[in-house]
């Protein structure tokens, strides 16, 4: 990739980009993507998978949390018998509980993808019309996976 050698703030240049003893990019400090810069450029690219896997990660940690809970109400239930109101009640909090992990497992999944996608250079492009998704909308929802013209017709024929 060519990068301009005029830098603006927040901009990446060639000379910019700078590996660790890996061999992977490292996203300066203040970096964000700008439309200005190459799309998909590899700092562009390392920022976004820095931010999928911290995603991913506060993901797992509170999905771990959310099943330990779990386990413990139950292991509570099973000791107390309760009446009929509080088992109706521990039934509807699980449910709940199946909603939400179910939901984060489904997110946990978009991220994987999303992942892969960064790796075969498919991540940032619209699945629809295969057009650059702006960045903007990648900073903002990184699990984007169509423009945001592609999803409102999406949207409209549903």
């Amino acid at each position: 990739m060519v990068f301009s050698n005029k830098k603006k703030k927040n901009e990446v240049v060639k000379q910019d980009i700078q590996y660790d003893g890996n061999g992977h990019v490292i996203v300066p400090a203040r970096y964000k993507p700008s439309e200005k810069e190459d799309f998909m450029n590899p700092v562009m690219k390392e920022y976004f998978r820095q931010k999928l896997l911290k995603m991913k990660d506060e993901l797992s940690k509170e999905l771990s949390e959310i099943l330990q809970d779990v386990l413990d109400e139950a292991a509570e239930s099973a000791a107390e018998s309760g009446d009929e109101v509080d088992r109706a009640n521990d039934e509807t909090l699980k449910q709940m509980e199946f909603s939400t992990t179910e939901s984060y497992r489904q997110n946990l999944q978009k991220i994987d993808r999303a992942l892969k996608r960064l790796d075969d250079d498919t991540y940032g492009y619209c699945v629809v019309t295969g057009d650059p998704i702006e960045v903007k909308r990648l900073d903002a929802r990184p699990l984007s996976s169509k423009t945001l013209e592609a999803q409102e017709e999406i949207d409209e024929e549903a």
